[in-house]
């Protein structure tokens, strides 16, 4: 028996809605890059694009566990010497809350061209709108990424 191996003209891409208000973010993000991945669909194939697109709405209302916001930093370097800023995760939540996710997610994503043609299928708003109505999105509801509050 063959192994089934999908061509790109083969792959069905779905769109999906995620409400991100009261999610933990490090659970939020490992479901999401499943799905940017493809690692869901019975036809995943390591070497190709196999993902669904993504919408995430209201990532300012995420949340990070056990104090991690006042605690975990965001390291980024200009690549000059002494180019290295840190911040708290608290205060890039305040500033860009978008880039927090998506470098979240980016993070749990293959480190290549691949990677990086998933993580185009990713859209972050930090508000509940996004201009995607025209691609008919399901919502999709993550229970194990809730917060205990």
């Amino acid at each position: 028996m063959r192994t089934y191996s999908p061509k790109a003209s083969e792959i069905e891409r779905q769109w999906f809605v995620v409400d991100a208000e009261n999610l933990v973010l490090g659970r939020m993000a490992t479901e999401v890059a499943r799905i940017l991945r493809g690692t869901h669909k019975p036809t995943f194939a390591p070497n190709l694009d196999c993902g669904d697109h993504v919408i995430i709405v209201n990532a300012s209302k995420v949340v990070l566990t056990s104090e991690k916001a006042q605690k975990k930093l965001v390291h980024r370097h200009s690549g000059y010497p002494g180019g290295l800023k840190s911040q708290t995760y608290a205060d890039v939540l305040d500033r860009q809350p978008e880039d927090a996710v998506r470098r979240t997610i980016k993070g749990m994503l293959p480190r290549n061209r691949l990677g990086a043609q998933m993580l185009t299928k990713l859209k972050v708003y930090a508000g509940p709108e996004h201009p995607h109505s025209a691609q008919q999105p399901e919502a999709l509801v993550l229970e194990n990424a809730t917060a205990k509050i």
